[in-house]
């Protein structure tokens, strides 16, 4: 099983220091087709993804996320911290699991 990063160029290449693999992609259509190409591979276990760029391609990513099936999609903040008004990893989880912890 594989990870791999899509995210901008310095979470790329900071994840690429410790090893895991990433696509650097700038805009809605590079994002798309980088997610594709990692659904594709199916030795890819787990998409790491920053949240700047799953909201660029928010309905596809939220197909995705909290499903049983593979590959599991974790969403993180880029340099630039986590993206006002997102939930935090507690609310996320109540979400989720649809109990209020």
């Amino acid at each position: 099983m594989k990870y791999l990063i899509i995210g901008d160029e310095d979470t790329a290449l900071g994840f690429g220091i410790l090893g895991i693999p990433g696509k650097i992609v700038t805009n809605a259509d590079e994002a798309q087709h980088a997610f594709q190409e990692s659904l594709d591979d199916n030795q890819t276990g787990i998409i790491i993804i920053t949240e700047r760029i799953a909201d660029m391609i928010r309905p596809i990513v939220n197909r995705y996320l909290f499903t049983e099936n593979f590959p599991l999609v974790v969403e993180i903040p880029d340099r630039n911290g986590t993206t006002p008004g997102r939930p935090g990893i507690k609310e996320m989880v109540n979400m989720a699991i649809g109990i209020k912890l």
